[in-house]
């Protein structure tokens, strides 16, 4: 999963209304009638266990059956939200929080600043350039996604100028899918080159030194009417020049003895190397490899021109490159340091026994780490928010960065001697803030900085820490509106994730922001599976190990609840991708417990997800149905082979689009109806499939839509008042 904060959203929702019970104010809701969904007689044997799958017809996303079942559920749903009385000003305290300008970190090439930028309501992020680094500097627009699509839903994914800030190339993605179409723009001109690349997918674009051409992975072009759900292996590594059709690529490296391989690429900034990562899935271990390009102005390419050499090769430890001086790499490991530190590799002869330590390990977790200038930019993550260290390049401590709270920051972007950098800073109640900081001096200076209709200082952020089911201290945030009363009948949303080392640090959200200011306590639990205490931290939920972070998450639930904040009535979970697994699983093992539930874009069949898209990608996280002992564990707590007949489940949004080609929507699609059959209690499921929409919200209309709803569907079924 492409993971940033936010893993690698959007939606698909069934109903089941009934009415409210545990002491709720007297509120008639009408039983609805559901369209039928046939359950066939399909049952899989997996090592002697029987297990049904009555609805495998729905994986055919396709089929006239299943595409009648959708619609019909979809204006089902739709009938649901038009009939509550908040929606409204719920979508007008969105819009509002949403209508401000929102830039990223600039990216410096050839004495230009290139960023990101949307302002108001503009649906996708526009990218810019500019000539100076002084707030407020003129810009110019170089491409604006807006104009390409009636409904917003084309905008760019990723992006890189070259080194000369003569070109940029950039990829698009359509409706929300996860494949990349690659496009490339004369800087001076404004005007887009001829030049079309297609079916990539987890991809950046690496330029060679002389600005003529880039490295980018793609996939073999999939069947016709199958690019959203075939399985997607076998990725290469694919060198495109400029003004050639892409046919004429390179292939500069593929490996067919393991499909299952994840490549990345990236050119260092002599021009002299490329440097090859490869990992199994996801799986954050990784092997690295070097292809000499001999002079950097006229980079050698194609496959005969000089070998790729495996430097680090045994896949037993995370390996990311991050700087060179000649054959001298400086890496970023976990190897023998699951908090990682930094060490140089002679790549001429890389054994460990030859390995020099730069900076060592420290009690935070090392996230990231870059040069910029003549310093060491290390990033890391300290009870799941940033702290920033400046090095020497012979890792002596010069300065932590001052960063103006408790928050999280990111960029630091830069190469050996650029004199500055750029971070964007963020935390719950404060929109990012872009600065520009001089790594010589320590000076920062405001490079952007959002205009904000609401008060932060109405509201406050607590960490808090309690102990899980095994007595493991876990941190949480939560925050909420000043001089909130502890009497146990607050709306509290808490959310998770808890997977593939990611951390979740506090960030602003505009969905997250409406819910305090309509009176709600906003919880954000760091459950084990993530990376905000290391690799350590991550492998305690991995594979067999996965129940331990749903009970991390079930004992955040009990803390709040023991400690006045909400009740169970008025506790409701939400969680996408990854989180949406952890929600789903959640749910099904203690359903009493929460008054609410929305599950966005979430793996739901524990046996079945490595048979779509890119899935197979995910069995280093979560293990394979194909092993016994990983079976095992999957079918504990596979939401879809829990749901029991005649359970009492709290109010279920479930979420997905149909452009997801990342979670297969049959996912939610699945675990919606067998839900909505079993459903024994009082209180409403509700699936939706949104349309040209992928893994997560394309444009900020999608984003307004989508946040409406998942907010109307909490006040709605939480009782809250003074929404208006």
């Amino acid at each position: 999963m492409r993971l940033y904060r936010h893993l690698f959203v959007a939606c698909v929702f069934v109903i089941v209304v009934l009415n409210v019970t545990q002491a709720a104010p007297a509120r008639t809701i009408a039983r609805l009638q559901y369209p039928p969904a046939r359950q066939s007689d399909q049952v899989d044997d997996y090592y002697g266990i029987k297990v049904a799958d009555p609805y495998r017809w729905m994986e055919d996303l396709s089929s006239p059956e299943t595409t009648k079942w959708i619609a019909a559920e979809n204006r089902l749903t739709q009938d649901y939200f038009t009939s509550c009385p908040e929606r409204d000003a719920i979508r007008q305290r969105i819009r509002r929080l949403v209508d401000r300008e929102r830039c990223g970190a600039p990216v410096k090439e050839g004495g230009r600043y290139f960023y990101l930028c949307s302002k108001g309501l503009q649906n996708e992020d526009v990218l810019y350039v500019t000539s100076s680094a002084t707030a407020g500097a003129k810009a110019r627009v170089l491409v604006d996604p807006n104009i390409l699509s009636a409904d917003g839903t084309v905008g760019i994914d990723t992006w890189a100028p070259s080194h000369d800030g003569r070109y940029v190339a950039y990829a698009l993605t359509h409706g929300g899918s996860d494949w990349l179409e690659w496009h490339v723009l004369d800087v001076d001109t404004g005007k887009n080159l001829p030049d079309l690349l297609k079916w990539s997918k987890a991809s950046d674009s690496q330029w060679t030194y002389d600005g003529r051409g880039f490295f980018y992975e793609r996939f073999a072009e999939p069947k016709a009417g199958q690019e959203l759900v075939e399985k997607t292996t076998d990725q290469k590594l694919y060198y495109h020049r400029i003004g050639t059709a892409q046919s004429d690529d390179v292939m500069v490296y593929e490996r067919p003895d393991h499909p299952n391989w994840y490549l990345g690429a990236s050119v260092t900034d002599d021009g002299r190397y490329l440097v090859i990562s490869a990992s199994e899935g996801t799986d954050p271990n990784s092997l690295i490899f070097v292809k000499d390009l001999k002079d950097p102005k006229q980079p050698a390419v194609a496959p005969d021109s000089s070998p790729v050499t495996e430097v680090l090769g045994q896949g037993d430890a995370l390996y990311s490159p991050f700087a060179n001086d000649g054959p001298l790499f400086w890496m970023c490991t976990d190897k023998d340091a699951p908090n990682r530190r930094v060490i140089v590799v002679d790549i001429r002869n890389p054994a460990p026994a030859n390995w020099r330590e730069v900076i060592p390990a420290a009690p935070e977790a090392l996230d990231a780490v870059s040069i910029v200038g003549e310093y060491i930019v290390a990033h890391y993550v300290k009870d799941a928010h940033t702290l920033v260290k400046v090095f020497s390049k012979d890792g002596k401590f010069v300065r932590d960065v001052d960063l103006p709270g408790l928050g999280t920051a990111s960029g630091f972007g830069g190469r050996q001697g650029d004199p500055e950098t750029f971070f964007d800073f963020t935390s719950f109640t404060y929109p990012g803030i872009i600065y520009r900081y001089d790594v010589a001096t320590g000076a920062r200076a405001v490079f952007r900085a959002p205009q904000m209709r609401f008060r932060p200082d109405d509201f406050e952020t607590h960490q808090i820490f309690y102990n899980s089911k095994d007595g493991t201290r876990v941190p949480m945030f939560v925050v909420h509106k000043k001089g909130l009363a502890l009497n146990g009948r607050n709306a509290t949303l808490l959310y998770g994730y808890g997977g593939f080392g990611e951390v979740m640090s506090p960030s602003y959200s505009s969905d997250v922001l409406a819910w305090l200011q309509m009176g709600g306590v906003y919880a954000l639990a760091n459950i084990r599976g993530g990376g905000e205490y290391g690799e350590a931290w991550h492998q305690a939920a991995e594979k067999t190990h996965r129940q331990v972070g749903f009970d991390d998450f079930i004992a955040a639930g009990e803390w709040l609840i023991a400690n006045h904040y909400t009740s169970p009535r008025k506790l409701a979970i939400e969680g996408d991708s990854n989180g949406g697994l952890l929600v789903g699983a959640c749910l099904t093992q203690r359903p009493e417990l929460f008054g609410a539930a929305i599950i966005g874009v979430g793996v739901l069949d524990m046996l079945r997800f490595p048979k779509s898209t890119l899935g197979w990608g995910w069995q280093p996280e979560y293990g394979s149905p194909d092993n016994p002992e990983e079976f095992k564990a999957l079918y504990a707590y596979s939401p879809l082979h829990h749901v029991r007949p005649g359970g009492h489940y709290p109010a279920t949004l479930i979420m997905t689009g149909d452009h997801d080609d990342r979670v297969a929507p049959w996912h939610s699609c699945k675990f919606a109806a067998t839900l909505q059959a079993a459903q024994g209690g009082r209180q409403p499921v509700l699936l939706r499939v949104d349309t040209q929409a992928g893994h997560s919200s394309s444009g900020i209309g999608k984003f307004l839509e989508e946040y409406t709803v998942r907010l109307t569907f909490l006040a709605h079924e939480l009782r809250m008042e003074g929404v208006q």
